[in-house]
């Protein structure tokens, strides 16, 4: 067992359940619709759920999976799930049912724990799809559904689960056994399943938690369950330090705040398009963050004037850079950084994560020759599920994770992320990399945010398109931001068009659709 500063690093991410419950038995550790379970209470839910898992046929190694919002019933079904060693596996509601059937075909759980519905959708529908097409798949809901077995029920049943059974269960458990499977965006292809072992998410979240810095973490989670930022970012991050969870169920900019200011959180993050829809509401700008230790954004590069106004608040900054493979935050800004270095670099690494750039020609990578960044540890993703193709593809003949960011070493040892492979175009025979050309248009005191993805082009084969969000109240144009652009880019980098819009085109998670862009410029 390792220690990082001092914090023991437990070889399943269910033990820290039993460690809390039975070291701070009183102290809260989930908020949720009115509901505060303390530790104690959650240690119990933990266990009556791995109880009636197991009694309805679920062992080791077998999926688990569950449609719903991020609520309580989300974290205690993963960690019960986890505990016994079988695989969870996170849907999210606003998946169509044909990407809910892709995942569900792909992970082929035995168990699928879902919602009723919600505002926009019933799944009676979906139900009555799935029991015709899979009868072997057991469906269990939280609220009443016909076709489904209630949640009561299912956990009534697994009081006739005996001690040994749950005992015996746990203890085959091994930290580098899977634990959870997050499907991948599928920007190249169809979504592919990570599979992050308990120590990813352990030893992950705590090396996380020593970079915050804060003793008592609390935070508002609102990321799709889907999403490593969900599970493994902010809930397990959580966890590791007893600290409280306060579920919300949707991402909405003043009610998270107004959560924020109510639980005293400590911690606020965030992909920078949350901080900055939240920004413009009422409820941050009369908020009382008297108790909040620590802003925290990853996911994308945070606007200049963004990190400015947050600076204001008097707060500790911090970016970090990881990805859904690594399961964890690899690389983070130092205590005190600047504002430059927060907008325009992922920090440094840890330490106790190997990371290297490598460029194509094999030479030092640098600002005029930037490579790949590469990522080496126990902790990285197991292998992509059902792929072991797609496995050997990611990883290094000498064991590294080739994440596709293009990256440099600066001078003064931070890393700046150039783009990604898979976004990188030629034009007329040029490399060139959007993440370097929305840097610009970001500089510009009237974008919010700005995004380039290539079109087609009979002369140059590729060209770039923009699409930008104005900041509110900005009167820009397109020739304005092209003139921007030519005293600052060469010019086969410069977008051969520029739409400015009021708002861009969101992922579940709030990072910008780029797909959708693309089927716009086309």
């Amino acid at each position: 067992r390792m220690t990082i500063d001092g914090l023991s690093v437990l070889p399943r991410i269910s033990d820290y359940v039993d460690r809390f419950a039975a070291e701070t038995p009183d102290r809260i550790g989930v908020v949720c619709r009115g509901r505060r379970l303390t530790y104690g209470e959650l240690g119990a839910a933990v266990d009556r759920w791995a109880r009636a898992l197991l009694a309805v046929g679920i062992r080791k190694g077998d999926r688990v999976a569950m449609l719903s919002n991020p609520r309580a019933e989300f974290w205690i079904s993963f960690l019960a799930t986890a505990r016994i060693g079988a695989i969870w596996v996170g849907l999210n509601p606003k998946y169509s049912p044909r990407e809910c059937d892709y995942v569900i075909d792909d992970a082929d759980p035995k168990v699928m724990i879902m919602l009723a519905g919600d505002a926009e959708r019933s799944y009676q529908a979906y139900v009555d799809h799935l029991a015709a097409k899979r009868p072997d798949l057991k469906l269990v809901s939280m609220e009443p559904l016909a076709s489904t077995e209630s949640l009561r029920d299912f956990l009534a049943a697994g009081q006739e689960c005996a001690d040994r059974d749950l005992n015996a269960a746990v203890a085959a458990v091994d930290t580098l056994d899977p634990a959870l499977i997050v499907y991948t965006s599928g920007s190249t292809g169809n979504p592919k399943g990570a599979m992050l072992s308990h120590y990813g998410l352990t030893f992950g979240a705590t090396m996380q938690t020593t970079h915050f810095r804060v003793a008592d973490p609390s935070l508002v989670v609102c990321f799709p369950i889907n999403h490593v930022a969900s599970v493994a970012d902010t809930c397990a991050t959580t966890l590791v330090k007893g600290g409280k969870i306060v579920f919300q169920e949707h991402f909405d900019p003043s009610a998270t705040i107004e959560a924020t200011v109510a639980e005293r959180c400590t911690i606020l993050g965030g992909v920078p398009t949350m901080f900055q829809l939240q920004m413009e509401t009422d409820a941050f700008k009369t908020a009382d963050f008297g108790a909040l230790e620590l802003i925290l954004w990853g996911g994308a590069a945070m606007p200049v004037e963004c990190v400015e106004a947050l600076a204001r608040l008097g707060k500790r900054m911090m970016t970090a850079y990881g990805m859904t493979e690594t399961a964890c935050h690899v690389t983070y800004t130092d205590e005190g950084a600047d504002v430059e270095t927060l907008c325009t670099t992922v920090g440094r690494p840890d330490p106790l994560c190997g990371v290297r750039i490598v460029a194509e020609d094999g030479e030092p990578a640098d600002e005029a020759n930037p490579g790949e960044l590469q990522v080496e540890g126990a902790f990285l993703m197991l292998g992509y599920w059902n792929r072991e193709d797609a496995t050997r593809a990611t990883f290094t003949d000498d064991g590294w994770l080739k994440t596709g960011d293009v990256a440099y070493w600066r001078e003064d040892g931070n890393i700046r992320l150039v783009g990604r492979l898979s976004e990188m175009f030629k034009s007329g025979g040029y490399n060139v990399y959007p993440r370097e050309i929305e840097t610009v248009f970001e500089e510009h005191p009237g974008v919010a945010i700005a995004a380039i993805v290539a079109v087609p082009d009979a002369l140059y084969q590729e060209v770039g398109a923009a699409f930008v969000k104005r900041e509110p109240g900005a009167e820009i144009t397109a020739e304005e931001l092209d003139a921007w652009c030519r005293t600052r880019l060469a010019n086969y980098k410069i977008p051969k068009t520029i739409n400015i819009l009021d708002e861009l085109p969101l992922l579940p998670v709030g990072k910008v659709d780029k797909q959708a862009l693309k089927r716009m410029a086309s």
